[in-house]
């Protein structure tokens, strides 16, 4: 088996809060990675259509307010519905130029109503499949405004060539046990994919890679107070507080040993390709497998509930 995968970084910013002109810029990205030969392709957390930046920045947490309900209104209309058909075109750009995709969006799932809005991970196998949609099982601080949290049923992994990948949703990567949940699935390469920022990324990246002896790909986006589109509801509030730069990318790949394969790249938009070796794999669990001949499932053993949520049961 050809151990060997092509990986591209799609270090881009969103078109703030467009899902039609953001989708577009993700189909070019992607037609960009297949000429360049790539097997995968990682947008960062919420990238379709765009973090909520202005919770920070207009009095996110005040109550009923009309700025906050008319932001709100407008990030849930440009979010996507995939019973809708919404990532259609993205999975068939996948399976034309077969190459798999995690992809970073605001999910309005049917399931849950129609209505509510979850941060959600979306896999997209080679042959344009849907694999799994992984909803952010907790929305960090200010998010938790606009967020619903999600449920278990996306902790899931994939098998891709000699790989097995899974990913996670920003800050679920510091939580220990959605990590181990993917790590007893045998997981190996492990998608970590965040709003932006190198403060995000260059400690806790290299810290999985240690940890699991996998190789982990973090990938973040990229967002200026310049990128802010000018038909944003009350884009006046929003730009008074906001900094030059929301987002300076950080995206970056750690090898099994937990050593840089690429550091952190800033301020840079555009595809980061490198290929990875799965052989590497197998040498660092040769002395550390967390889940394997280094753990003790007889003393302490994890319960994933995979599980998708929905209030109301059609029978």
């Amino acid at each position: 088996m050809n151990t060997s995968l092509k990986i591209a970084m799609a270090q881009i910013s969103p078109v703030w809060l467009d899902k039609i002109a953001t989708l577009k810029k993700i189909e070019n990205s992607i037609k960009e990675a297949s000429n360049n030969n790539c097997e995968l392709i990682v947008f960062g957390e919420a990238l379709l259509p765009g973090y909520p930046f202005w919770l920070a920045l207009t009095g996110g947490a005040e109550w009923n307010t009309e700025v906050n309900k008319a932001l709100h209104a407008h990030y849930v209309s440009n979010s996507i519905c995939i019973e809708k058909g919404d990532l259609d075109a993205v999975c068939q750009l996948a399976k034309n130029n077969e190459i798999a995709v995690y992809l970073g969006v605001i999910e309005r799932p049917l399931d849950r109503g129609g209505h509510s809005i979850y941060a959600s991970l979306v896999y997209i196998n080679e042959k344009g499949e849907i694999k799994s949609s992984h909803r952010k099982l907790q929305p960090t601080y200010d998010e938790r405004l606009t967020w619903a949290p999600g449920d278990g049923n996306g902790l899931q992994v994939h098998s891709l060539k000699a790989f097995t990948i899974g990913g996670l949703n920003c800050w679920e990567n510091w939580m220990p046990l959605p990590r181990t949940a993917l790590y007893g699935q045998g997981e190996n390469l492990h998608i970590a994919v965040w709003p932006g920022s190198d403060h995000n990324t260059k400690d806790i990246t290299r810290f999985i890679a240690r940890e699991s002896r996998s190789f982990v790909v973090s990938v973040s986006s990229l967002m200026t107070k310049h990128d802010f589109p000018k038909d944003t509801p009350h884009l006046d509030k929003i730009l008074k507080n906001a900094p030059d730069t929301l987002a300076n990318g950080g995206s970056c790949i750690a090898g099994p040993d937990g050593e840089w394969v690429v550091e952190p790249v800033l301020h840079k938009e555009g595809l980061i390709i490198q290929t990875i070796d799965f052989s590497r794999v197998l040498e660092e669990r040769q002395n550390f497998d967390p889940v394997g001949h280094y753990s003790r499932p007889d003393v302490t053993k994890l319960t994933v509930n995979t599980e998708r949520q929905t209030t109301v049961e059609i029978k």
